[in-house]
């Protein structure tokens, strides 16, 4: 496994909301451990609440010492992020509504778990082919599934940027799983939106199948193209040679 994150403010915002961690080597009782978190709110909220969301989990499953699968101790390190981002909220005026996005990645004897909440994705590419893994808890989304708006338009929608789900902004939270298992010479991508709303698919593998077989030429060369498409949004990326 060869893995590279890589985060960028874009072109148009002034700030970074968006934070990341990559460990390809043991943490807790994980293997290996990867987090994009996406974050929204005024001011500093937005990346008080992204970076709280990975220290939180981080810290949740290095203290955690029972013998868990993977998917409980995901599960748990995502709750426990939540209170803490939600208590914060309580406790400081400035920082009321903050939320994040969060998705994460742990591989394991070729089986990939993943979770989710709101609209940081999971892509897994082999060869030509991308698939993205999680489902995106989104206004858009949502419609696309009603009917109301073909997949093709979803992209472009002015309401792209209103999510269904995220980190913090209340005591509950629903939680999204999967289990993929992989190939060798698969890659992994786990993105924001600031990345996926610029980027086609086409692009996407485009950027992939020109980086060299190298992760952090993907990466950058993914982050490079999002900027040169508008880099409308905070742009950031963890792309994993598997």
């Amino acid at each position: 496994m060869n893995a590279f994150s890589v985060t960028n403010v874009g072109k148009v915002r002034k700030s970074n909301q968006d934070s990341v961690f990559r460990s390809e080597t043991p943490i807790g009782n994980l293997p290996n451990l990867f987090i994009v978190a996406d974050g929204m709110g005024g001011h500093n909220g937005g990346d008080e609440a992204s970076r709280l969301c990975i220290d939180s989990m981080c810290e949740y499953i290095n203290n955690e010492k029972e013998e868990q699968s993977i998917i409980p101790i995901m599960e748990g390190a995502i709750r426990f992020a939540n209170s803490v981002i939600y208590e914060k909220s309580l406790e400081d005026p400035g920082l009321s509504g903050m939320g994040t996005t969060v998705v994460a990645a742990v591989i394991d004897n070729g089986v990939l778990y993943v979770a989710n909440v709101g609209d940081s994705r999971l892509y897994y590419v082999e060869g030509d082919s991308l698939r993205q893994i999680t489902e995106d808890h989104s206004l858009v989304e949502e419609m696309v599934k009603k009917g109301d708006l073909d997949r093709s338009e979803a992209r472009f929608h002015p309401n792209k940027n209103i999510i269904t789900r995220a980190i913090g902004v209340g005591k509950v939270i629903d939680i999204d799983y999967f289990e993929l298992h992989t190939a060798k010479g698969g890659i992994v991508l786990l993105c924001s939106d600031g990345l996926s709303n610029m980027l086609s698919d086409s692009e996407i593998v485009s950027a992939i199948e020109s980086g060299d077989g190298q992760a952090d030429i993907i990466a950058r060369t993914l982050v490079d193209k999002a900027n040169d498409n508008g880099g409308k949004d905070n742009i950031t990326v963890i792309v994993i040679l598997l």
